[in-house]
């Protein structure tokens, strides 16, 4: 009897023993579950708020440095850039913003200035853990980019226009041409908008499908929003920009309409251009084999100049 007592007590410990160290075990796995951030879902949408209160969708790929963020152009959204996220995200850091007024990001704003939406790229930057960015605009984009650039500060360490900054180092447009351009859209949005892109905006040649996608696309933009957008981007003045930009500006443009490379380095002395020939204003999405060799050099040899 005592014998069975003894082995009793002894198997009774061993489990108390053997509860206690479960209960008290090291709780790494949890603490470092914890404190570990969240793993990023590729794509996965997110918001910010701006300082006037419009949420702002973008997206984020990748990891690494430096953040390649990209800003579409006028009366577009963020899917323009479809074609470079893969090529991209597996070097860098890639975000695709949705400006104010465009695609899922909030309309809740009177004033459609490119300060303004330079605040909207500015915002997501701030919730970015990088510390380099490069901001890659195209069209509208690029004007936008400089206004990001300013708000953002010393993290950018450089400005990839695509087809864009042209007029750099010519005198800001009379207001009665800005007007008379304006016209068009004021009078009907949807069939000026598809009249200029058909007309104006591809070669001719180019694939049908595409031309038609980008028409209609960019003519359901609300007139409220588009308009007042064109207005600020017409009436941009780089002059009162560009002594704010620091970092160098590189471009990638089509060849439908010149690129005055010597006279637009008299307001950006770091300017360089890539033209790719038989290319129109949307060759990223045109010819995205092209143009994407042409943007991730660009963005190699930014990310060189800060490490010299």
């Amino acid at each position: 009897m005592n014998r069975s007592r003894t082995l009793l007590s002894t198997l009774l410990s061993i489990a108390l023993v053997a509860a206690c160290s479960k209960g008290t075990a090291p709780s790494s796995p949890t603490t470092d579950n914890e404190t570990r951030p969240p793993r990023q879902v590729d794509g996965l949408p997110q918001l910010a708020m701006t300082p006037d209160y419009v949420h702002i969708d973008y997206r984020v790929w990748g990891k690494g440095e430096p953040a390649v963020v990209l800003i579409h152009g006028w009366a577009c959204d963020s899917n323009y850039w479809s074609a470079q996220i893969e090529a991209l995200k597996t070097k860098y850091t890639v975000v695709a913003v949705n400006l104010a007024g465009h695609g899922a990001s909030e309309r809740n704003r009177t004033e459609w200035s490119m300060g303004n939406y330079g605040e909207d790229v500015a915002t997501v930057a701030r919730q970015l853990h990088n510390q380099q960015i490069v901001l890659v605009g195209h069209s509208m984009g690029a004007d936008v980019a400089l206004e990001a650039a300013r708000r953002i500060g010393d993290r950018v360490i450089g400005i990839v226009a695509v087809d864009s900054l042209k007029s750099v180092g010519l005198p800001p447009l009379p207001a009665k041409d800005i007007e008379r351009e304006l016209a068009p859209f004021r009078s009907n949005f949807i069939e000026a908008t598809r009249s200029y892109v058909t007309d104006k905006m591809f070669e001719k040649g180019a694939n049908p499908s595409l031309v038609q996608k980008v028409a209609y696309d960019m003519s359901l933009e609300p007139p409220a929003v588009g308009i007042p957008s064109l207005q600020s981007l017409l009436s941009m003045d780089f002059a009162t920009v560009l002594p704010d930009i620091k970092v160098p500006v590189f471009a990638i443009n089509s060849d439908l309409g010149p690129t005055d490379e010597a006279r637009i380095r008299k307001s950006i002395p770091t300017f360089k251009a890539d033209v790719l020939d038989h290319t129109g204003p949307f060759l990223m999405m045109e010819f995205p084999a092209r143009f994407n060799l042409v943007l991730i050099k660009d963005i190699d040899e930014l990310a060189q100049r800060v490490g010299k």
